[in-house]
């Protein structure tokens, strides 16, 4: 089985000593990821706006040059459904747990009309990401407790609302690239297997143990927080297959070790937890290992050098 290792880092983060890293380290796949959270369809903009400039325009060219693939992944949906369109379209938005329309998160994926919007949206953002990936992450917002709990919708789990929602973009996205794959992300209330197999085609695993224990492997029977991460996994796995698996942990992650906030702290990977968990990946069938590698740009190297990330190959 093809199996491949990629880092995702914020797009602002890029540079050649990145560059450099990534072929010392043996991984092809370098993904792009704007920071999420209620500010995310800002970020995705500038980033967006980066890639017509031709500063970075030359740096994806050297990644190409160099064999380096670069994906976008991040939190879409709040660009893709802005605050006007759901202003001008209160029904398009999710009914929270009180019962009230809430232009906050989401959208409500019984209303057809915001999921052709949605579609139409996905389509442009597609036709501007570099290359038109074959393989693409289109995120739900960036929250918990972000689903819909109208009467048309509250029968549906968070996992089968996502999946309406992801079908509706990959509608969108494969008018541009028929063969274009969208990501399923398993993270926080869709970490349960969805029950909707007419959903499935052109969907693909994603996994992100968001709430897990980085000092301790995922496997560790005694770790509770990584027990509750994993509990779900194989039904993931049963459900999506095996085919583009991906695995999204954060051994790496210095935004989230970091507390989101600047200057970043020193990077302290565990690197026999990093080994043991992309062992662990492996035997489950997943073709595909990536962590997120975020505030390791060159504000972090001027304060401690280059960040330790060996094990991320060592274990590949």
């Amino acid at each position: 089985m093809n199996r491949s290792t990629s880092l995702l880092i914020h797009p602002e983060e890029l540079d050649t000593v990145w560059l450099d890293q990534l072929e010392a380290l043996g991984v092809k796949t370098l993904g792009l990821h704007p920071v999420g959270g209620k500010r995310a369809n800002e970020t995705l903009a500038a980033m967006l706006n980066r890639f017509e400039t031709p500063e970075y325009r030359r740096l994806l060219d050297e990644a190409e040059r160099r064999g380096i693939e670069v994906t976008c992944e991040m939190h879409a949906l709040r660009y893709l459904l802005p605050a006007d369109a759901l202003a001008a379209h209160p029904q398009w938005r999710r009914v929270n747990a009180q019962g009230e329309r809430a232009a906050d998160w989401n959208l409500c994926p019984s209303c057809g009309e915001a999921l052709d919007y949605l579609s139409e949206s996905a389509a442009r953002l597609y036709a501007r990401l570099p290359g038109r990936p074959k393989r693409v992450s289109l995120w739900l917002d960036d929250s918990q407790d972000a689903f819909c709990h109208c009467d048309k919708c509250r029968s549906l789990s968070p996992s089968d609302q996502q999946m309406i929602v992801l079908n509706a973009m990959l509608r969108g996205i494969r008018a541009v690239r028929p063969d274009a794959k969208l990501a399923y992300l398993a993270y926080f209330e869709t970490l349960p297997a969805p029950t909707r197999p007419d959903l499935r085609d052109g969907l693909y695993l994603e996994f992100a143990p968001y709430k897990r224990d980085l000092t301790r492997p995922l496997d560790d029977p005694d770790c509770e927080a990584n027990r509750r991460e994993t509990e779900h996994l194989r039904s993931l796995l049963a459900f999506f297959g095996a085919e583009d698996a991906t695995a999204l942990d954060y051994w790496f992650d210095n935004s989230l070790l970091s507390r989101y906030t600047k200057p970043p702290q020193r990077l302290v990977p565990h690197p026999g937890v990093v080994k043991a968990d992309m062992a662990f990946y492996r035997r489950l069938g997943f073709e595909r290992i990536s962590s997120f590698a975020c505030y390791l740009g060159a504000d972090y190297r001027a304060l401690y050098g280059l960040p330790k990330l060996d094990s991320f190959a060592e274990g590949a």
